[in-house]
């Protein structure tokens, strides 16, 4: 057993960082192998993590970026909301945009962590898991709704929850709630089997924490998370040393903008990232919890990061951001969210990349599309290009930044809802030039076996992802319907449309910006 935790040795700071690590990865094959939705166990929508006494992040395995930078704040709001309450055996349920979530389909379960040897009353550490559900009510099938104005008409809003008290699961209080609201949830079933899945996950990961201070002692365990956290903090640090101010307003398609100024301070090793400038709060849904916001400076600061650090709460030690409260990056209750969570986030991202001179605009959306009616609920994310960096080309039909999911296989998704797979392919040409090109956004066609309401919540169908430093602006994204009776149907940004029979539903992603300029070879 370890006893010397004052200092960390940096053989047993390896081993301890791995460790916790595998604890969440040992958690998403739990949550993946006993889920039921299409979006969790075959898209992998879904993140789990492990956090210290006081709820922050200490590691992670690699899911989600979106999740993984926002679920502290929801881990902190249970401890402040319900900290003299927490019970063992307890579980609750969060996916309060205001309180550390996301949007309403992330719905994040969380269990604290006691000792069975032990009669503390305060947990020593805690695990949580985020799932998409399928659907989680809303005024459109699969809760993403392209046209939403408030959080209610997105689903049902759940705040430090008590979805286990004490080893009994409370599935007719759970149920109620998903029932009794004015826009339902479609499909309670699958959502109760899948917050027990998430359950089994926090089961798998208390079990193996308790198995770690078995085997090193509570007082190691605990001082070695803190000491992963100093080493990520430590890292970042470093990073920051090699940028440069910076500063960038971005265009969204919707007309709204994300100004951010970057200021590097030297002698304290910090930076701060300022979002004064930006619109206010939309009547749209494209505002973005401060969670999110959180999110995605926490990605960015990470990836500059050569060394092998878990994303945690050391990342941000260095970090001050500003975000006025009000703006469309820390909206006020009852404002609608659900894209600023998938669409928002990647505005977010490539402002900083290009305020820092690091990297080109990605496809900069996740092409968020989801269909059903009352008996199907499907929800996907879609590829495209990544943008070029200083010295490499982006990759063409590749997940980007916030999100990290899968497509689910044609087999199942044809198996599982009356669609087809048309065709998906890449989209040529679609990259933007420069000395390091962009990559290539896809073609996705899918046609409707039956009638059902499709939506598209997507980015970057009139503004072109940015290229960076002479290189050129990717393609801009196309949404669009091959009617069955021959007719070719525009969509905008955002949009829902009833689908018929023989309707094919056809996505065009766009490609990555470039970066430099082709004469500077010369």
């Amino acid at each position: 057993m370890y006893t010397n935790t004052s200092q960390p040795d940096p053989v047993r700071l390896e081993i301890f960082k791995n460790l916790y690590q595998f604890i969440a990865e040992q958690m998403g094959i739990v949550l993946q192998n006993t889920a039921a939705s299409v979006n969790i166990k075959e898209r992998l929508d879904f993140s789990c993590a492990i956090f210290d006494t006081s709820g922050l992040l200490v590691a992670n395995a690699p899911h989600i970026p979106v999740h993984l930078g926002s679920m502290s704040e929801s881990v902190r709001s249970l401890i402040n909301d319900q900290g003299d309450t927490i019970q063992p055996g307890n579980v609750y349920l969060s996916n309060n945009p205001y309180n550390g979530g996301t949007h309403l389909p992330d719905v994040t379960a969380i269990t604290p962590v006691f000792l069975e040897d032990t009669h503390t009353s305060t947990p020593l550490f805690y695990v949580a898991s985020r799932g998409h559900q399928a659907d989680i009510g809303g005024i459109t099938p699969g809760s993403m709704p392209p046209h939403s104005t408030t959080v209610e008409e997105e689903g049902i809003l759940f705040d430090n929850f008590l979805l286990v008290n004490q080893g009994r699961f409370q599935e007719n209080d759970v149920r109620r709630i998903l029932l009794n609201h004015s826009y339902p949830a479609r499909n309670p079933d699958q959502n109760i089997a899948d917050f027990k899945a998430q359950i089994a996950a926090n089961s798998r990961g208390v079990q193996e924490l308790q198995k770690m201070v078995v085997q090193y002692g509570v007082e190691t365990v605990q001082a070695y998370m803190k000491f992963v956290q100093d080493n990520a903090e430590e890292s970042v640090r470093r990073a920051i040393n090699l940028l440069k101010d910076g500063s960038f307003n971005y265009i969204m398609d919707n007309g709204a903008n994300i100004q951010v100024n970057v200021t590097i301070n030297r002698e304290h090793r910090g930076a701060k990232i300022d979002f004064n400038g930006t619109s206010p709060q939309l009547n749209s849904n494209f505002n973005a919890p401060k969670a999110v916001t959180q999110a995605a400076v926490l990605y960015v600061f990470r990836t500059l990061v050569d060394d092998n650090i878990p994303l945690n709460a050391g990342c941000l030690k260095p970090l001050e951001i500003i975000v006025p409260v009000g703006c469309m990056l820390n909206p006020t209750y009852p404002a609608a969210v659900v894209a600023g969570n998938v669409e928002t986030s990647q505005t977010i991202v490539d402002a900083l990349y290009a305020a820092l001179g690091v990297m080109a605009g990605s496809q900069g959306t996740m092409n968020n599309f989801t269909f059903g009616n009352q008996r199907y609920q499907y929800y996907e994310t879609i590829c495209g290009g990544s943008g070029a960096g200083v010295n490499f080309d982006g990759t063409d039909a590749v997940h980007t930044h916030m999100t990290n999911s899968r497509l689910t296989d044609p087999e199942v998704l044809e198996t599982r809802y009356p669609v087809l797979v048309e065709s998906f392919s890449l989209r040529p040409d679609s990259g933007g030039q420069g000395k390091y090109c962009g990559g290539n956004g896809v073609v996705r066609r899918i046609r409707f076996l039956e009638p059902m309401t499709a939506n598209i919540l997507s980015s970057h169908r009139l503004v072109p992802p940015l290229g960076l430093d002479g290189g050129k602006p990717g393609k801009v994204g196309r949404n669009w319907i091959q009617r069955d009776d021959g007719r070719d149907e525009d969509l905008q940004s955002t949009a829902t449309a009833e689908m018929e029979a023989g309707d094919v539903f056809v996505i065009e992603t766009p490609g990555g910006g470039g970066f430099g300029s082709v004469s500077s070879e010369v």
